[in-house]
């Protein structure tokens, strides 16, 4: 009588990550303290500089200390006159906040897309949100004597409006169709919405300066611009930061979530609802400004590993930081007149996109 053969224990599962890939399970795997406070640093910086950037030259001595001047509880001489603290709180101060807030919802959106799609020329106006903006901001502008005031909300509900077509077109191929069928949905509503826009321009040609100048991007509209996008930015940054582990293990694929308890579809749409509201948020308060999305992310992700746990967080803060100094770059490049900041956000996003495109595409080979 043979020898029964032995029972051999199931080899466990491989699942160290591939280089570039994080590990779905590990929990160590978040943003590491020596990289958020680098980024912190990073941002404190760049908020100081966009204090000292403008036409009335204030010395950077005289900054740091009204800075410190405006925390609670501390008192610090700055020397400055009524009319230059005015000017530094009144001005450059929302002007710098409102520009960390939105560079931080484009990026951490960005950021989101592309761990949905998984694919890193992802963007924030993916999925029609910039387009539905763009037109009901210029409906409103041509077509309704309405004030400014009323542009951003118009503007926010254009850009959810957009999201919501892009999402409804993408479902009626059902499931079968995936991600794919989402961007594919997301390009021809920002075709069609595009068009529709270009269209109702032309009733009001005298208009067309004011529009292309939201178009092209403004930070500049004070306190009422910060609050407004404020809860939204809360909102839609802490759904975002909640799904990092998610997104990480949505990265190793469907069938490997689902083995894990994770349900694909349902992280999908959270994640695509929260980054949609930060990019409708952004876009109604500040206008088009584009690239944001595609290149904090990728660099963060090629500087600090791919776990979304670290990407999504460290996005969040470099992408404010980034867009502080594009909007100083806007100031000052030729001052006393001032770029649109969208155009300086292109000149860096668009070689920037390009570079991203060849990796990508030399990877798939």
């Amino acid at each position: 009588m043979p020898d029964p053969v032995p029972e051999v224990a199931p080899r466990p599962v491989d699942r160290q990550p591939s280089r570039g890939v994080p590990d779905p399970l590990t929990r160590r795997s978040v943003a590491g303290p020596l990289w958020v406070a680098g980024a912190l640093a990073l941002l404190a910086v760049s908020m100081v500089a966009g204090l000292l950037g403008g036409a009335a030259d204030i010395s950077p001595r005289q900054v740091v200390l009204q800075v410190v001047d405006w925390l609670p509880l501390v008192h610090a001489d700055s020397g400055l006159a009524p009319v230059e603290q005015g000017l530094l709180y009144e001005i450059r101060l929302p002007r710098v906040l409102v520009a960390a807030v939105v560079g931080g919802l484009l990026a951490v959106a960005g950021a989101g897309y592309q761990g949905v799609f998984r694919n890193p020329l992802a963007d924030p106006y993916l999925l029609g949100a910039a387009a539905g903006a763009g037109l009901a901001a210029t409906v409103t502008i041509v077509l309704l004597p309405a004030p400014a005031a009323t542009i951003p909300v118009a503007a926010f509900a254009g850009a959810v409006g957009g999201v919501l077509l892009a999402y409804a077109l993408g479902n009626t191929a059902g499931r079968a169709g995936g991600t794919a069928t989402l961007v594919l949905a997301g390009v021809a509503v920002t075709s069609f919405l595009t068009a529709i826009q270009t269209f109702v321009q032309q009733f009001k040609v005298e208009e067309l300066q004011r529009i292309y100048a939201w178009i092209l991007g403004d930070v500049g509209g004070g306190w009422a611009q910060f609050w407004l996008v404020l809860p939204y930015a809360a909102v839609s940054s802490v759904l975002l930061l909640l799904h990092g582990r998610m997104l990480d293990v949505l990265s190793v694929g469907d069938e490997e979530a689902t083995s894990l308890g994770v349900r694909a579809g349902r992280v999908r749409f959270a994640v695509l609802l929260a980054a949609s509201l930060a990019t409708a948020a952004a876009v109604a308060v500040s206008g088009l400004i584009g690239f944001v999305g595609i290149v904090v992310p990728h660099v963060v992700r090629r500087l600090a590993g791919g776990s979304y746990r670290r990407v999504l967080p460290l996005s969040l803060v470099a992408g404010a930081a980034f867009l502080v100094v594009a909007d100083l770059i806007a100031r000052t490049v030729i001052a006393p007149a001032e770029l649109p900041i969208g155009v300086v956000t292109m000149f860096v996003g668009a070689p920037f996109f390009v570079a991203v495109l060849r990796m990508t595409r030399q990877a798939a080979t």
